[in-house]
């Protein structure tokens, strides 16, 4: 099937589901009604903005105006380390190599014939946090092929023991005194690269790939924060020692204090999954009855509850969007009826099945670097 046929076909789907969601409850989609309104926090400053999508450049979302279960792809949030590689589709290659017992090359309809598989994934920047509100984060549909039916038919070799992905994007650093040419890559162990969820991806909600998103394939680990996908990706390397390269030795590497055998230590670990993490983005108001809404993103773990405190009254139990899935962000809302005019304090949090609570700021773990950042978020408003 071609790619225009495969891009046909899925704007076709879309349609259908759009229909279908007209008819379904407000509270499906988080897009706001006819003479409904949107309450402005105070904790966002006047100076808080969100930049239009530039080549090169950071690119969040302002998580209070978001309009859709799925994110349209010139929202969805940009990162890169290394600029943004032009690519050809039609030259463009992907080899396998390493310990492996076939070694592979792909051109992109190569890829494209083989069995797709599709998956609504999720994930944030490992950099995302309060100060940005939670804005460098994107929900799509995504589709592509198994990464694990590719290493499979590659055949790992005993003694491997990671994977190792790069990027076309390539950057000139200093290490050490010297310059070097490096491109950005990041690595697996065997076990989590042959997770059966984890895809080569060259469509986004229905289209190809676009540039900033890493055309013409992108690798998507979901459950993982986003630095894990790589983009422009170009070899799949599989080797027998650990990848120490900068995004994962250097880079990207949290530094927190622990409990290691009875003694606290400070240890350094490459950003990896996502944390459990709830953020309430917005308040509205119709017909004087009040909504809280949030996400919540995790590592796929199945969830028990997420619930909301105003001010200092009890925890209350949110209600799950029905179009959650394991690995999109888990949209969530509270009726608010009849709030009393002044201020008020807002704050979620989630619980995992297995019994995992949502850690407050007070219960994050002590840490030299800004990665990570999955506390309670209070909010503030003003009715």
């Amino acid at each position: 099937m071609s790619l225009e046929d495969k891009t046909r076909r899925n704007v076709l789907k879309g349609s259908v589901l759009a229909a279908g969601a007209a008819a379904a409850p407000s509270f499906v989609l988080p897009a706001l009604a006819q003479g409904e309104r949107l309450i402005p926090f105070t904790d966002v400053p006047d100076s808080f903005q969100v930049r239009p999508v530039q080549p090169d450049t950071t690119h969040w979302q302002d998580t209070r105006e978001i309009s859709e279960f799925v994110t349209d792809n010139d929202d969805f949030y940009l990162v890169q380390h290394y600029g943004q590689p032009e690519i050809d589709n039609d030259t463009w290659r992907l080899r396998v190599t390493g310990m492996v017992d076939n070694e592979l090359d792909f051109s992109l309809s190569d890829l494209m014939n083989r069995q797709t598989t599709e998956r609504q994934i999720a994930f944030e920047c490992g950099g995302n946090s309060q100060r940005l509100f939670h804005g460098l984060v994107g929900n799509a549909d995504w589709l592509g092929v198994s990464l694990a039916d590719i290493l499979r038919q590659a055949g790992i070799q005993e003694g491997a023991k990671e994977i190792v992905f790069f990027g076309a994007d390539l950057a000139t650093e200093e290490i050490r005194g010297r310059e070097v040419e490096k491109a950005f890559a990041r690595s697996l162990s065997v076990t989590d690269a042959m997770r059966e969820e984890n895809m080569l991806a060259f469509e986004m909600n229905g289209e190809p790939l676009p540039h900033y998103h890493g055309k013409p394939v992108r690798l998507l680990v979901p459950g993982w924060y986003g630095v894990a996908n790589v983009k422009w990706l170009t070899q799949i390397h599989v080797q027998s020692t650990r990848y120490m390269g900068r995004f994962m030795g250097r880079d990207y590497v949290t530094l927190k204090k622990e409990n290691v055998g009875g003694v606290d230590r400070w240890v350094e670990n490459s950003v990896t999954t996502m944390n459990l993490k709830s953020s309430i983005i917005r308040v509205t108001e119709m017909g004087g009855r009040y909504s809280i809404q949030g996400f919540v993103l995790n590592d796929g773990t199945p969830l028990r509850s997420v619930e909301v405190k105003i001010d200092d009254g009890p925890w209350l139990s949110a209600e799950m969007n029905p179009n959650n899935t394991q690995y999109s962000w888990k949209l969530f809302s509270l009726d608010w009826p009849n709030p009393k005019a002044g201020e008020h304090t807002l704050v979620s949090r989630v619980t995992d099945i297995n019994g995992n609570v949502q850690a407050t700021q007070e219960e994050l773990p002590e840490k030299v670097s800004y990665w990570e950042d999955f506390g309670q978020f209070t909010r503030t408003i003003t009715i």
